[in-house]
């Protein structure tokens, strides 16, 4: 029988048109890591000829992806045409959810932030969430002066995370009206645009490693110890979820010094959580003879009191080092870094200790280093996911 030539498959490798794609998306990228530049600097750094590199630009801009911005000055010869991928080509939204709060920011696809909104989520009827989500998220869009139908990427951080087999969102009973399975599917109905859910604390590992203290490391932990206590793992650059979505909630995790914990979630607490999360601290600073009225308060007092401060530091950094001593002992990855408030609040001096200490404790003795995301870093790493997923539709679209 003679053989059937299937002409919907895809191109095959070296054709002119997967060509065309992969030069068309090494020039995007470029403009997004390096700014404007010349069909010149573009065809230097990609290593195409001014011909091809014109054809490239040419496409891209009748594409919307790129437009020209101003010229070369300064230079022998004529001015040269820059070029800037158009901001205009897409935007995304990120979200950052505690029980207190709805944190928005929409931005462009350049990764340029248009405007922010807090939203305070005292009050909200539980059934009510999605709704009210949607509508803080359209006021944002509002605010930055957009048409309300322009979002291509929606990713939402909560301090929780999805089981992938359910698509209920487990370890937040703290979190009213966010558990339906049908939670991603109704929010991506009511934003109308795809939604992706995603825990905080691995978010946060996103925003370290794009422009944080992890750039460049494919293998480390982030240890986020705030009002509750959480981790994110990044093995060969990715993330590691687990089977049930859970890996890294390392508040449940059992610790020498912590009372054990019979059924962590219908309590939601465990060991690490005893020792080392806000309760634990403002607890521990009142031993120490330091009043204050938050776990920050505390950890600032502290720096500023000799003698007590300086026995509580050390105290607190020993319980931090002790949980992470568990997890390194078990992933032993080459970079740990300390997030939320507690280690913020503490700064070198606490993270210096605790440093100190996981050495005296643990065989794998990894650098350990603070937080150096602005701002929010749960708000930062939703963006930089929906832009990375929004960049991926956009530019393989054209």
């Amino acid at each position: 029988m003679r053989a059937v030539t299937d002409t919907t498959r895809t191109p095959l490798a070296g054709t002119p048109s997967l060509l065309r794609a992969i030069n068309d998306r090494a020039a995007l990228e470029l403009l997004l890591a390096n700014g404007p530049l010349s069909r010149t600097q573009i065809g230097s750094l990609t290593g195409l000829s001014k011909p091809t590199a014109s054809q490239l630009l040419a496409r891209l801009e009748s594409a919307g992806l790129v437009e020209p911005v101003g010229t070369t000055a300064g230079g022998p010869g004529p001015n040269a045409q820059l070029y800037q991928v158009n901001p205009a080509s897409g935007y995304v939204a990120g979200l950052d959810v505690t029980p207190t709060r709805v944190k928005v920011a929409v931005a462009d696809i350049t990764g340029r932030t248009l405007a922010e909104l807090t939203a305070p989520t005292k009050g909200w009827p539980a059934a009510e969430t999605v709704e009210r989500t949607a509508a803080a998220v359209a006021e944002t869009v509002r605010q930055a002066g957009l048409p309300a139908d322009c979002l291509r990427e929606v990713v939402i951080g909560v301090p929780g995370a999805l089981d992938p087999s359910t698509g209920k969102l487990r370890y937040a009973p703290h979190l009213p009206g966010w558990h339906s399975p049908r939670l991603t599917a109704d929010l991506e109905c009511a934003l109308g645009t795809s939604v992706s859910v995603e825990n905080d604390v691995n978010l946060a590992a996103i925003a370290e490693q794009s422009f944080g203290a992890a750039q460049g490391c494919e293998d480390f932990v982030l240890l986020w110890a705030e009002e509750g206590i959480g981790a994110a793992i990044v093995i060969a650059g990715r993330l590691h979820r687990g089977f049930t979505g859970g890996a890294g909630e390392v508040g449940y995790m059992p610790v020498p010094g912590a009372p054990l914990i019979h059924k962590p979630r219908r309590r939601n607490s465990g060991g690490f959580q005893e020792l080392a999360g806000a309760p634990a601290v403002l607890a521990l600073a009142q031993e120490h003879g330091l009043a204050a009225a938050g776990a920050g308060e505390a950890i600032a007092l502290a720096l500023a009191t000799p003698g007590a401060g300086d026995r509580f530091l050390e105290t607190l950094a020993e319980r931090l080092a002790i949980g992470l001593a568990v997890i390194v002992a078990v992933v032993d990855p080459e970079l740990v870094v300390i997030s939320g408030g507690i280690p913020t609040a503490g700064g070198d001096r606490l993270r210096e200790l605790v440093q100190d200490t996981l050495a005296q404790i643990s065989i794998p003795r990894p650098e350990v280093r603070s937080s150096s995301v602005p701002g929010s870093p749960v708000l930062h790493g939703a963006l930089q996911r929906a832009l990375a997923t929004a960049r991926e539709a956009v530019f393989s679209t054209h």
